[in-house]
């Protein structure tokens, strides 16, 4: 009879209970603010800058964008990319944040579920004393206590206005936005790498060319030498040809120095002290390969920098919400029971329960202006983001501009100055042909010689500059397709057909400077080396 008793008394309480908390969950979908849209942006149907005959390929995305920089087909590149993959810093520290991110999201969700706390503590306690007996006698006794309590506690604040709703989207955000910005940064990495690995063969190729200078520089000495000797030359063409050959050398020491400095950069990008990393001369060989011209539309997909931007667009537009939802009041359901008595032993008994059980609704009723002065500052914040996301994009159109500009010029460019090596070295041959029979002076053997070694000097550099833009170009484009999905040649972003067994991968010639040399010693035609392409 008493258990029917205490189960028609709680009756009335799990049913007020359980009405409170289905009202709770109704409310909690009424999440105020704006609703999030992309921020609209101007998008150009095409690259103007693409060169004729390019193909738009569609990115494939349902494939893995990993390593992009294997189409160079250079085995040590691949090697550095992988350390630089595991040992980069900079990528680790992008790692971390892109960790934590992923942690706060974990913490805003906590906040959808009740929290609930148990303790358990022991008290002794004293009062003063009592006294009784007469004048000549007294006694006393102290008024000690003891306490003894164990206690659950739990406490639930609804999402009544979408508040926690809206922090858990901006954490989402923020979370995609690292895992954008982790992207961006190993890409950053990856191309700076390729592109001061280029440079660092471009100088190698340099390098020869200034060592070839040398020793055709030293033969001409030596021609005028026996000259002078014969009384068929100056002693000022001496001089001259000695000064030539020095500025020759100062130079090929000179080129040294950027060489190691970009040696030391590439070691801090795979992560090893400079003090220990070194690369063997190798001069540049490689040419860039065909990159397929997406759709300008697709960068909005495809390009790290720009997904950051957008999520953190998308991240300030629930804080508006966060915002807005302070305006209301909030509603917390709490409850605490457990045992409490002074005797130990009689602890856990039905006589020593408490319980304690009931809502608590609270709001501010005056803040001086403070939640409107927080979302006005939340709106703001989005502007300002969604105007760092438009900027971000107009940024990435024009990169992709810029690298496709350069290639497309820079490829006009190489052909071009490749007839102008050819034609400094066949003036040289001539001129020192001419020289030797006595027929020219040596100062056009100089003009001859100088003429030929800037040429080829350009030449290099225009090299070295296109496979800069080429890297810059996959970078502007996203990075990040695998070799095996996009064909060398035509840049579609589909398998390539295998090469058959017996056809070798078109060779670059260096070109460097061996035909000032052969010129100025056989006073033949110089052979008219050129650069294949791919």
């Amino acid at each position: 009879m008493q258990s029917d008793r205490m189960s028609r008394a709680l009756a009335p309480r799990v049913l007020s209970l359980a009405v409170s908390a289905a009202c709770a969950t109704l409310l909690a979908a009424c999440a105020v603010g704006p609703n999030y849209q992309r921020p609209a942006t101007e998008i150009p149907a095409s690259f103007k800058e693409a060169a004729p005959g390019w193909k738009v390929a569609e990115p494939a995305d349902q494939h893995d964008r990993g390593d992009w920089w294997a189409i160079y087909e250079d085995p040590k590149l691949n090697e550095l990319e992988a350390k630089l993959n595991t040992a980069n810093q900079t990528i680790a520290q992008f790692a971390a944040s892109y960790r934590q991110a992923r942690a706060l999201v974990g913490e805003a969700r906590a906040a959808y579920f009740p929290t609930i706390g148990a303790s358990a503590g022991a008290t002794r306690s004293g009062n003063g004393t009592q006294t009784s007996g007469n004048a000549t006698t007294a006694t006393s006794r102290e008024g000690i206590t003891n306490s003894f309590n164990v206690q659950m506690t739990a406490s639930w604040e609804p999402d009544l206005w979408g508040s926690v709703t809206r922090s858990v989207n901006a954490q989402k955000a923020g979370q995609q936005g690292a895992a954008a910005d982790l992207a961006n940064a190993r890409l950053s990495a990856q191309a700076t790498l390729a592109q001061t690995y280029f440079l660092l063969r471009a100088l190698d190729s340099t390098q020869k060319l200034l060592d070839d200078t040398v020793i055709a520089y030293q033969r001409s000495l030596q021609l005028t030498q026996n000259q002078y000797a014969a009384g068929v030359a100056a002693r000022s063409d001496v001089i001259q040809a000695q000064t030539q050959l020095q500025s020759a050398q100062a130079a090929a020491i000179d080129n040294g120095i950027q060489r190691a400095q970009d040696e030391h950069a590439i070691a801090v990008l795979v992560g090893v002290p400079a003090s220990m990393f070194s690369l063997p001369p190798m001069p540049l060989t490689a040419t860039p390969p065909a990159v397929p011209a997406q759709m300008p539309s697709a960068l909005l997909e495809r390009r790290p920098d720009i997904a950051s931007a957008e999520r953190k667009a998308a991240a300030a537009n629930e804080q508006i919400g966060v915002a807005i939802a302070a305006f209301f009041p909030s509603l917390t359901l709490s409850a605490t029971g457990g045992f409490e008595n002074s005797v130990f032993s009689q602890l856990l008994t039905l006589p020593s329960r408490f319980w304690t059980l009931g809502p608590q609704l609270a709001g501010t009723i005056f803040d001086a202006g403070l939640r409107k002065a927080q979302t006005e500052a939340a709106r703001a914040t989005y502007d300002a983001d969604v105007a760092t996301y438009r900027q971000t994009v107009l940024a990435a159109f024009q990169d992709v501009e810029d690298n496709l500009a350069s290639l497309r010029i820079l490829e006009q460019e190489i052909v071009v100055q490749r007839q102008a090596v050819d034609s400094a070295r066949q003036a040289l041959a001539i001129v020192t042909n001419e020289y030797k029979a006595g027929t020219v002076g040596f100062v056009n053997v100089l003009t001859a010689q100088t003429t030929a070694f800037t040429a080829e000097q350009k030449l290099e550099n225009i090299a070295g500059q296109r496979m800069v833009s080429s890297v810059g170009l996959v970078k502007a484009l996203g990075g990040g397709w695998d070799a095996s999905q996009m064909n060398r040649e035509t840049g579609d972003v589909t398998a390539p057909a295998p090469l058959p067994a017996s056809a070798p991968r078109a060779a670059a010639t260096s070109v460097g400077a061996p035909s000032i040399a052969q010129s100025t010693a056989s006073g033949t035609d110089a052979p008219q080396a050129r650069v294949q392409s791919k």
